[in-house]
């Protein structure tokens, strides 16, 4: 009985959103189109930094370096200038982002000595444009050095070899599209299904389910499901634009990304049918719900590495269901991690699914 009961439920809700004409593009159009812009646009790699240089040598070794420096692919020439007040008016314009000093007499020292020294100022307003440019800018300045065999006496003998692990080529797409991913499975678990029920008390159609013997689990579950479904489907339509687009292919086993997501799926679309069923208006489902998002989104590690966090802020993301799958994501994606070594991430996400569908049961009143 409760299984005929339960298909004639689901094909009403599966009937319900194919009729309706703005849902489906909110559930598939927008999140796709987000996962193929987001990745080039959510880039903290930082490339056209304005440069301003001030030569006061005019020698061939300083002329050497700023073509490597400009070929390097970050930096932007903005102007020579003839001087350090001048470059310094760049900066306060907005027009340069970091000034690049050569010393008079730069070539000739270093040829003698084997040392020398440059200004870097950056500006520092933009703290991690300001930071990342002197950096790339030093990096570029010591692989210069590199070719040309100037090195400092003490550091003569030394040889560095650095291996970039599981991700060789530093691409942030790689590190940003299985996080993207997840978030727009929370976009479709959560935000959509908060506006389910208190769509049909608007409607008044939930009326017609208050009075009937429909148990509240029952009727909870048939919201769960078509969304569950829906959110696979846009899983495998995400793994397929990840590599088409990005080249990307999971190290580790879809199989294992799949058991997180199904698990996953059911804790936040619980989570959205909770907010919806204590919601009276559709304003207070989305507000709800987007509070719930932005503060999951910025402390789950998706664009802020959790380490750099303060221990406080690192203490609440324990309590970030999302969390825990993009950490999952990218193991999978790029380390290739095994089920045994992520399974505390499954337990945690296990126990946000009961907890959200426990709250969602609780929070829906057959009477209102």
């Amino acid at each position: 009985m409760r299984l005929n009961t339960l298909r004639y439920l689901l094909e009403k809700e599966f009937k319900q959103i194919r009729r309706d004409r703005f849902l489906p593009k909110i559930i598939f159009l927008i999140p796709m189109m987000q996962l193929i812009i987001l990745p080039f646009a959510a880039n903290f790699e930082m490339h056209n930094i304005n440069l301003s240089i001030v030569d006061n040598d005019h020698s061939v070794t300083s002329q050497q370096l700023t073509n490597k420096i400009l070929s390097s692919g970050y930096f932007r020439l903005t102007d020579y200038s003839p001087h350090y007040n001048e470059a310094i008016k760049s900066i306060e314009s907005n027009d340069a982002d970091i000034i690049l000093e050569f010393p008079q007499g730069f070539e000739k020292r270093l040829g003698r000595e084997g040392t020398n020294e440059l200004l870097i100022a950056a500006n520092a307003v933009n703290g991690t444009k300001g930071g990342m440019g002197s950096s790339y800018l030093s990096s570029i300045v010591q692989n210069f050095n590199a070719e040309k065999g100037y090195y400092p006496a003490d550091l003569a003998g030394v040889k560095v070899t650095a291996t970039n692990l599981f991700n060789p080529h530093l691409n942030y797409k790689s590190y940003m599209v299985p996080g993207i991913m997840v978030f727009l499975l929370t976009i479709i678990a959560g935000f959509v299904p908060a506006l389910n029920i208190v769509s049909e008390k608007e409607k008044g159609t939930i009326e017609q389910i208050n009075v009937s013997p429909v148990p509240k689990s029952l009727f909870m579950l048939s919201k769960l499901i078509p969304f569950w479904v829906i959110g696979f489907f846009l899983l495998t339509i995400a793994v397929g634009i990840a590599w088409l687009i990005y080249g990307l292919i999971p190290v580790g086993s879809l199989g294992t990304i799949y058991l997180f997501a199904a698990v996953y799926m059911i804790g936040f679309t619980g989570l959205g049918l909770a907010i919806s069923a204590i919601s009276s208006t559709q304003q207070q489902a989305m507000f709800t719900t987007f509070f719930f998002l932005i503060i999951f989104a910025l402390l789950s590690g998706l664009f802020t590495p959790i380490s750099s966090m303060p221990e406080w802020a690192q203490n609440i993301t324990l309590l970030n269901p999302i969390r825990y799958f993009v950490e999952v994501m990218r193991m999978i994606y790029l380390k290739g991690s095994y089920f045994s070594d992520i399974e505390g991430h499954f337990f945690m996400i296990c126990f946000f699914a009961v907890l959200f569908n426990v709250l969602a049961v609780a929070g829906y009143r057959k009477t209102q």
